[in-house]
């Protein structure tokens, strides 16, 4: 896979907060020691970022004029998170080429919807991705294996015919949505304590509705919370096992690119390169 990655991703930071840099930092030095390149990503314009929201929350975004508890108004975050999506957006378009290529940059963003911002997120990265490949004529499904329900994306793509949204996500959990399938949207709740095993079968399911769906291309918001000791979330997953969803996904012949969402264990990058080396 490609890899997708910029050193200005680690320039902003909340003390404290535990979408922080060293997450992404220290994945990109293990991956760097592993042998593995990486593509420097151009920021998204701010007219991609007009395809799925509202000129109000750009607006927001780039003055620094909200408040949110999770996701803190800091010093350069519209310009950070410009490069999040254009790193998205570059995954997409090597993806189209023949390339599966992986987003490794922060902020996250499947939690923003249209006109909404929240839970570490600015702009929807793969949402903007994924919209532009709409406009190139795609027929596009999602899915998002975060722990945590994207209901940004679900917010931008809600009763939409040329995309499917398929999560899996722990509930009882932040944001609290995603409880049930909506439309085009199909959700898969899971309980906490999940093992490897229930959540491989449900995946298989959830793969088999995209297979149903014959999108163009797959895009997928990968989240590594569903690690066992990740600090925020109640998935019972192992290292080994990303290398498990790694060929589900492989196995379903579509081109795919992929965005990181979340993932806090010290042993992030374990994962990552778990799911990165696996053909």
């Amino acid at each position: 896979m490609e890899i997708i990655f910029s050193k200005k991703c680690l320039e902003y930071e909340s003390l404290g907060h535990p979408e922080s840099p060293l997450r992404v930092k220290t994945s990109y030095e293990y991956l760097k020691e592993k042998g593995f390149g990486f593509l420097e990503p151009e920021p998204a314009k701010e007219e991609d970022i007009r395809i799925v929201h509202t000129k109000e929350l750009i607006g927001s975004v780039k003055n620094l004029d909200f408040f949110d508890a999770d996701t803190p108004a800091l010093a350069g975050i519209f310009d950070y998170a410009c490069l999040s999506a254009g790193a998205a957006i570059m995954a997409m378009e090597l993806s189209l080429s023949g390339k599966p290529a992986f987003s490794l940059l922060r902020p996250p963003g499947h939690h923003a919807g249209r006109n909404f911002l929240g839970g570490f997120c600015y702009f929807n990265n793969l949402a903007v991705a994924v919209q532009k490949a709409i406009l190139l004529g795609k027929k596009v499904a999602i899915l998002d294996i975060d722990c945590h329900h994207g209901n940004g994306t679900q917010d931008i793509f809600l009763g939409r015919k040329d995309v499917l949204y398929v999560s899996l996500h722990q509930v009882p959990l932040y944001p609290g949505t995603g409880l049930k399938s909506e439309k085009n949207c199909l959700n898969y709740p899971l309980r906490a304590g999940t093992t490897e095993k229930e959540y491989l079968d449900t995946l298989k399911g959830a793969i088999s509705q995209i297979q149903k769906f014959l999108p163009d291309l797959l895009a997928i918001s990968v989240g590594f919370d569903t690690y066992k000791d990740d600090p925020l979330t109640n998935i019972d997953l192992d290292i080994v096992s990303y290398g498990k969803i790694k060929e589900l996904i492989v196995a379903t012949g579509l081109p795919y690119f992929c965005a990181l969402e979340g993932g806090y264990s010290p042993e992030l990058k374990y994962c990552v390169y778990e799911f990165l080396k696996t053909p």
